[in-house]
């Protein structure tokens, strides 16, 4: 009788659940949602896709979407006349500027509230389906107040590869910490290649173990330091130590992959393919980028992540993370909420891997899209969701006016590190004067 009257419970809960959302997609009869899409690299297949779905599941819904390379020039005059689209998606970063002025002029609407409901196919609040982390960083908190106004969508993992084939075959492990890493070294020689190599003439590529590494050696209060570009991070103890990795690999020989700094992306990724180097950093997109590229008999992709600074800390994977959003202007916010709640569902999750190759930054979304991706992207996703660290962030944004692009600050003399015509900590004293003219822009125009 008790688990009758349990089951019965349950059943009178699912279906007023069921009642209550019927009743929602009812209350959006006859309403229009204008969006608006970045089209770059996943395509617009699976938005195409997905928006068909949710007009099949809201009847009396019509949803327009406008697609293009170069969004940010559709969309800018609209939002400066005060009528942008009701949803947005544009490339972390965007090259327009169109979201970091969204956010200086607090133009985006809070999400907060729909994190913290119900997810539409699922008993669990959607803020519990999304990846450690994610939401609480600066790629969907953009004023670092607990408040979520950019939401997730794919994301991205990474750190350092390797050729799992040649490391399985010479029985040599994956590094756990950076002493484990410079260890390899003597194995490199005996083998005949340099321990590193990366994408020279991109140096912004070393943010994927430099922010890792501040991470390791301060936790998140460091990290979260040098994103808000505290005036006295880089005299820390965790700016100096992770900076020293960059020293070290100049000062060591053979760590650096000879004519490294003069190679694009391609040339280096490629010397790495062909067992010039032991490591190269990159991201999950790797083997799908590099699938036509020459390489060593029998290479496999191997990701290792970031290794830590004391041994038994978990590696570490950067992570970047692709948002939506909605404006604070938009006409039809309460239907746009809902479009982005649809987005979640796992029917959505799956129709993004099999139209887009694109894994969303939610647990359990790398399995749901295997067969869609290769077996690396696959396993690198998996070793994050089952172990690593997930690392991410996005630095404050800076005043209007500000000259400073602070990332070509972090990364642009790193070269010159490659190259010992600088030292850490000549290194270290100019971004410290850089980041205290940035406080200083922020306080002025505050």
């Amino acid at each position: 009788m008790k688990r009758f009257i349990a089951a019965l419970a349950l059943v009178t809960a699912l279906a007023a659940v069921a009642g209550a959302q019927a009743k929602d997609i009812k209350s959006f009869k006859d309403k229009t949602l204008n969006i608006a899409l970045f089209q770059g690299g996943f395509g617009r297949e699976y938005f195409d896709a997905v928006v068909a779905e949710f007009e099949k599941d809201y009847p009396g819904v019509r949803v327009n979407v406008v697609a293009s390379p170069k969004i940010w020039d559709v969309v800018r005059p609209q939002v400066v006349a005060g009528n942008p689209p009701d949803f947005l998606y544009l490339t972390e970063g965007d090259q327009g500027g169109l979201v970091a002025g969204l956010i200086k002029d607090r133009g985006l609407l809070d999400l907060t509230d729909v994190f913290a409901g119900k997810a539409i196919d699922q008993g669990d609040a959607l803020k519990d389906l999304v990846l450690p982390g994610i939401l609480d960083s600066r790629a969907c908190s953009p004023y670092n107040d607990g408040k979520i106004y950019l939401a997730p969508y794919n994301y991205t993992v990474m750190g350092l590869w390797y050729n799992k084939t040649f490391f399985d075959k010479n029985g040599i492990k994956p590094p756990k910490t950076w002493d484990d890493f410079f260890a390899l070294n003597d194995t490199a020689k005996k083998y005949g290649r340099a321990l590193f190599t990366y994408q020279g003439i991109y140096p912004g590529y070393l943010e994927q173990f430099l922010f890792p590494a501040i991470y390791s050696a301060g936790g998140n209060k460091a990290l979260q330091s040098m994103f808000s570009l505290d005036p006295n991070f880089w005299t820390t103890e965790p700016a100096k130590k992770a900076a020293g990795i960059f020293g070290k690999i100049a000062s060591t020989d053979n760590a650096l992959m000879s004519g490294t700094v003069a190679l694009n992306h391609t040339q280096s990724q490629t010397a790495f393919m062909q067992g010039k180097s032991m490591f190269c950093v990159n991201g999950s997109w790797f083997e799908s980028e590099m699938k036509d590229a020459p390489r060593e008999d029998g290479f496999q992709f191997g990701f290792a992540g970031v290794p830590a600074f004391m041994a038994g800390e978990k590696v570490a994977s950067w992570t970047s993370t692709e948002t939506f959003l909605i404006p604070a202007k938009a006409k039809n916010a309460p239907l746009a909420k809902e479009f982005l709640r649809y987005l979640y569902t796992k029917k959505s999750v799956l129709l993004n891997g099999e139209k887009a190759g694109g894994v969303y930054a939610v647990k359990g979304a790398v399995d749901l899209v295997k067969e869609k991706i290769t077996p690396a992207t696959y396993n690198a996703f998996k070793a994050v969701e089952e172990g690593m660290i997930n690392v991410t962030g996005l630095f404050a944004v800076l005043p209007k006016g500000s000259k400073l692009i602070i990332k070509d600050e972090v990364f642009n003399p790193i070269t010159s590190i490659m190259n010992r015509q600088m030292t850490t900590d000549q290194y270290l004293a100019q971004l410290d004067k850089v980041w205290k003219q940035a406080a200083a822009e922020i306080k002025a125009a505050k």
